[in-house]
């Protein structure tokens, strides 16, 4: 009874109209049970013993035909193949499942759905795929000739040259009609211009204003606006340093003031640490200025005026030599004596030399690294990370500095002459003083 229970929940009674009973049935090795056509040859004379009766065949009909139609074809199988090769039938995997889980509780009271279970989720996705296809649910294109692969290195190159025809495509047809296309999106233009111009009245005003101002000042610049215009200036910030503010402090106060190229020596004999990271640092400073800026090209625009080719270098020959030519002492920049802020005697002998105005250092964020201890103990350290900034001038802006200080100086001596005091009376003569 325990082979025919287990059996029982293993099969499937819904498979028994798969036609396999009907072919058994005619089988000449198949032998059935007159009651409920049982065909274990084991069991048979047991239940012909027992007397099953009609309510036997009416309970356990369905399952004993599928147990018949399974014994007898694993036995048809293993007649046609011998008794050499021993046959297993293939048993369906069960999963057993305890209480924990949950499924040993009550059984509910109605009746419960033999097919599928119902799947919230499922549905609510298929009910909004339904009304809001995406493009991954379209049926995908298949390759044509001449495609390539998705692994192929081309393809990027392929998908940016459809998506710049594409927004050339939306550009024109934008420019037909009263959009703009921006980024391949349409954009209206009067609400851009809302967001853009949301005054106009008053931005108008400004513009009167300021076209009046310049007027009454016959296009004269404030002193500002002229340093702006006249001067260069380029400012560096690098990147946090592995280092602390007081070290990185002493570097920066000690090429504060010097010229980039004299900076630049310095760091590069230093013994510090955090030097070799200031070089770099300062040569990308400098290359910056002068890429971006135009700063301390003014030696390279004097080589360039010396070397016009003479009147002795045209000749007969094909190859045309250049031979610089004597430069007008008027063109070179003599050198300059200037007195700096500190009272530092200071030789300027080209106005376009790059220098460090300003350098400070700026406090970034802290590390963690562990600092291990005796008996299994750790403590953490706060490793410090430091910025530093500097600011690029021209040797043109401390010439201007220093004859401001000039001028003001002479102005004080100029204007606080000194003269005798007045002749007045002796009131007091006494043998101490009065004060």
């Amino acid at each position: 009874m325990y082979a025919l229970d287990h059996l029982r929940q293993t099969f499937d009674p819904a498979r028994k109209a798969d036609g396999k009973i009907e072919t058994l049935r005619s089988s000449p090795s198949t032998r059935m049970c007159a009651g409920c056509d049982y065909g274990c040859p084991s069991l048979v004379k047991s239940h012909e013993r027992s007397g099953a009766g009609e309510a036997h065949r009416k309970s356990k009909c369905v399952f004993v035909r599928e147990l018949t139609a399974r014994w007898n074809t694993t036995d048809h199988i293993a007649g046609l193949l011998g008794p050499s090769l021993p046959f297993r039938p293939l048993k369906q995997h069960q999963q057993r499942r305890t209480a924990i889980f949950g499924s040993g509780g009550k059984k509910a009271d109605g009746p419960q759905p033999t097919g599928e279970r119902a799947n919230p989720v499922l549905e609510d996705f298929k009910r909004d795929s339904e009304t809001n296809p995406v493009e991954s649910q379209q049926p995908q294109q298949r390759p044509q000739a001449g495609d390539l692969s998705a692994s192929s290195i081309f393809e990027d190159d392929r998908r940016a040259q459809e998506l710049m025809e594409r927004y050339d495509a939306e550009d024109a047809k934008a420019a037909e009609g009263d959009t703009t296309q921006t980024g391949g999106k349409q954009r209206n233009p009067a609400n851009m211009q809302q967001v853009l111009d949301p005054d106009p009245r008053g931005r108008e005003r400004w513009e009167r204003r300021k076209v009046i101002q310049l007027v009454r000042k016959g296009g004269r610049l404030t002193k500002q606006q002229l340093i702006k215009r006249t001067e260069r200036e380029h400012v560096l910030r690098t990147h946090n340093l592995k280092t602390s503010v007081k070290k990185l402090g002493m570097v920066a106060r000690q090429i504060a003031g010097k010229t980039i190229d004299d900076a630049i020596t310095q760091m590069r004999f230093s013994k510090k640490k955090i030097a070799q990271d200031v070089l770099q640092q300062l040569q990308y400073a400098r290359d910056e200025a002068v890429v971006m800026r135009g700063m301390g090209l003014g030696s390279v625009k004097h080589a360039e005026s010396a070397g016009k080719p003479s009147k002795a270098s045209t000749s007969t020959s094909d190859i045309a030599t250049t031979a610089p030519a004597p430069s007008d002492p008027r063109d070179v920049p003599s050198p300059v004596q200037i007195q700096l802020k500190d009272g530092k005697r200071h030789k300027v002998s080209d106005p376009s030399t790059i220098y460090i105005d300003q350098a400070w250092v700026g406090r970034g964020p802290f590390g963690r690294l562990p600092d291990y201890r005796a008996r299994g103990q750790s403590n953490t350290m706060r490793t410090p990370w430091t910025s530093l900034s500097v600011v690029l001038k021209e040797e043109k802006t401390r010439i201007r500095l220093h004859e401001e200080r000039e001028e003001k100086r002479k102005k004080a001596v100029r204007e606080n002459v000194w003269t005798h005091l007045p002749d007045r009376p002796v009131q007091w003569q006494r043998q101490w003083y009065t004060f």
